[in-house]
Parts: structure tokens; C-alpha cells; sequence
């Protein structure tokens, strides 16, 4: 198969890690792989492993973007694909309008991604508009249902995103140096028990109950130390200081350390005790779950949206009463007491998310080639 990704940059963040690992998946498997986007930092590792990208201006938000839809349709009449793969809903609103003017006897399927719960209106619509979309958990399934179910052609299909076992898993071990260098950075997290909270600040991810989570436990385990990673973008900088100026307040200055941004995250997750997702408002999904999962560090979570569900599937003992104080110190006391430990649950592997949604590609591809006969 021939099979075109679409999505606005090639930067950092989920979507684009999820189109780059399909990408490998598919030039491993034999097939062709394309990926047109607007450029960025992950460009060059995509064409390292193998896959085509296009540059074209596929990620403004602004009416200007509809002259692109006719290069667009100029070029996919050229590629040929036998799939057309959207990912975020600018492109997806190009591509299907490039799209939808082309021969249906001669046109690629249309594919895409809910990688969100999107907000309700006719520009979000799109997402649901193609011949099939998959939804990246249950949850945004329900959300598809519940709020689009005059846009969608057919019910969306659940494939939850994958966590690269080759990369995160039990056996995992530190760097024999790695540990040395945090204690050098951050020397008051030596001899304790982590626990971390990964996520970017912002007011809704949770930090502020787990600044009140520690500043219980600091009272009572002297072993425990909170560890916030995770950067604040530029217009959030305010809020990283509001949660220092907590930590302070509660005079939990030196048991709470903020790491910032780290690419090292599993080594943070393997040294951990427990890893914290206390995000107050639905997720899609929950990937820090995932990967604590696969290298087996219990996880701590509210029972709400995407991450609830991957805490039910690879470790339910770890969910928590949304936002109950209580409940939360209680199950960190209790885990940190135990011997229990996650194990992830084989759905949500990159490699069932490449093989099921090639599987996806090919059932649409073989119908297209039956309505043809």
C-alpha cells in the first residue's frame, strides 16, 4: 500500500510522535509511507527511517489556507495513495475539500485520527467527516457518539496509541551514570523515594494536589520526595512560579524539586516509586500511564477520561476518586506499602497500534478494490 499521513508540523508532541512511529511501522512492514506537513525538528528522523515527507503549508489557521486545496488535489492525483491519513483538523479540512472534487471510482480512502475531545462546532466536525475514523480510546469514542454522530460515515473504531516496548519496558536499566548526574543537579533527592508527577504546568494537570499530597507525606515519611517534571510554555510561566510560591508556603521547599522538561523521562519513571496522573478534566488519553506501565512503576490516577481507562486495563488498584484528597494520600500511603506492580496491557503496544490500524488500511483498501469490480 501507498499511504499519505497528514498533520500540520513535525515538532514535539503526541500527534507527531504517533504519525512518525506509524510511518517506520509502515516502511518496515514493506509498504510505501508519505507524510506531507508544514515542516520541523522530526523531519530528519522520519526521512532516516525511511519515509517521504512533503512540505506544504498545510497548518495555518486562516481562510488564506484554501489555496492550498487545489496544489493539494494536484498532488495526490500524482502520488496515487491508496490511503489518505489526517491527523489534526486544518489538514483535514484541505484535504477533504481536495478530496471530496476528485473521482470516487479513482480516489484514495479517507482516514482520521481523533487524537482529542475536540470542541464542539462545525470547524471539529471534520474530523469526523472522513470514510472512517479511529479514536484513540474509549473515551473519545463515547465523545464522538455522543457529539457527532450526524458527521460520521461509520462508527469510529477504537485503537488506543501504543507505548514502544523496545524503549520502555521492565527490564529497563539506569545509565551507570544517569542517577550520579540527577544527585549532581538535584542533590537533595538522594537517598529518597521519589514520587513523580509528569506533565506540562498547567492549572488543570493536577500540580497543586500533589503540592498538598506531599506536604501531608512530608510529615509523616521522611523517606518520600516529590518530583514535578514537566516545562510551563511562555505564556504559563506565571503558574510555575505560583506552584514554587506554594511549595514554599507550605514550607515543602526542599522535600518538592521542579525538574522542568526532560527527554530522559523513562529513567525518571524506573526510578521512581510512584508515577502521578492527577489531571482534573478528561483526557483523550493517557500516555504517561502507559509508559510508567510497560517498565512496571505503579501509577496513581483519577478515575477520569483516557487515563482511567488505561489505568483499568494495566493497573486498577492505582485509580482515585476524582480530586479526593483523602482517597489520594490513602492509596499513596497503601502503594507505597506494597509489592504491586503495574503490567501493560498489550493493546496499548505501538505494535498493536501499527499492525491494527494496517489492518485497517487494507480492509478499506480491499473494499475500494471490490466496488470496483
Amino acid at each position: 500500500m501507498k499511504v499519505v499521513q497528514l498533520l500540520p508540523a513535525l515538532n514535539s508532541g503526541g500527534v507527531e510522535r504517533g504519525t512518525v512511529d506509524m510511518a517506520r511501522a509502515l516502511v518496515q512492514a514493506g509498504h510505501e509511507s508519505i507524510v506531507i506537513s508544514s515542516g520541523g525538528t522530526m523531519v530528519a528522523q522520519l526521512e532516516a527511517e525511511g519515509t517521504t515527507h512533503i512540505t506544504l503549508p498545510v497548518h495555518r489557521k486562516s481562510l488564506m489556507s484554501l489555496l492550498q486545496v487545489r496544489p493539494l488535489r494536484r498532488l495526490i492525483a500524482e502520488l496515487q495513495p491508496d490511503i489518505l491519513h489526517v491527523r489534526s483538523r486544518v489538514p483535514a479540512w484541505l484535504t477533504y475539500l481536495a478530496w471530496k472534487k476528485m473521482d470516487p471510482r479513482r480516489r484514495p480512502r479517507l482516514v482520521s485520527t481523533a487524537h482529542g475531545l475536540y470542541s464542539i462546532n462545525r470547524y471539529s466536525a471534520i474530523m469526523a467527516r472522513s470514510e472512517q475514523v479511529i479514536a484513540i480510546s474509549d473515551c473519545v469514542n463515547d465523545y464522538l457518539l455522543k457529539n457527532y454522530p450526524q458527521d460520521l460515515q461509520r462508527p469510529p473504531v477504537v485503537i488506543y496509541r501504543g507505548v514502544d516496548t523496545g524503549e520502555f519496558h521492565p527490564e529497563l536499566a539506569l545509565p551507570d551514570d544517569w542517577e550520579a548526574g540527577v544527585l549532581q543537579e538535584f542533590p537533595q533527592l538522594r537517598g529518597k523515594r521519589w514520587l513523580l508527577l509528569p506533565g506540562r504546568l498547567t492549572r488543570w494537570k493536577g500540580q497543586e494536589d500533589f503540592i498538598d499530597l506531599v506536604a501531608r507525606l512530608a510529615n509523616e515519611r521522611e523517606d518520600v520526595h516529590g518530583v514535578v517534571l514537566g516545562g510551563a510554555e511562555a505564556n504559563k510561566q506565571h503558574y510555575a512560579e505560583e506552584l514554587q510560591q506554594k511549595a514554599e508556603q507550605l514550607g515543602i521547599g526542599d522535600r518538592l524539586t521542579f525538574v522542568g522538561h526532560r527527554s530522559d523521562i523513562r529513567y525518571w519513571y524506573k526510578r521512581a516509586e510512584i508515577v502521578y496522573n492527577l489531571s482534573k478534566r478528561p483526557e483523550p488519553f493517557g500516555r504517561t500511564v502507559i509508559e510508567a506501565a510497560a517498565i512496571g512503576t505503579p501509577i496513581i490516577g483519577y478515575n477520569v477520561g483516557g487515563p482511567a481507562e488505561s489505568l483499568r486495563a494495566c493497573f486498577p488498584q492505582g485509580l482515585v476518586e476524582d480530586a479526593d484528597a483523602e482517597h489520594l494520600y490513602r492509596k499513596t500511603i497503601e502503594l507505597l506499602d506494597s509489592n504491586a506492580r503495574p503490567q501493560l496491557d498489550p493493546a496499548f503496544t505501538l505494535d498493536t497500534l501499527a499492525r491494527r490500524t494496517m489492518a485497517l488500511y487494507q480492509s478499506l483498501s480491499d473494499e475500494k478494490k471490490k466496488e470496483a469490480v
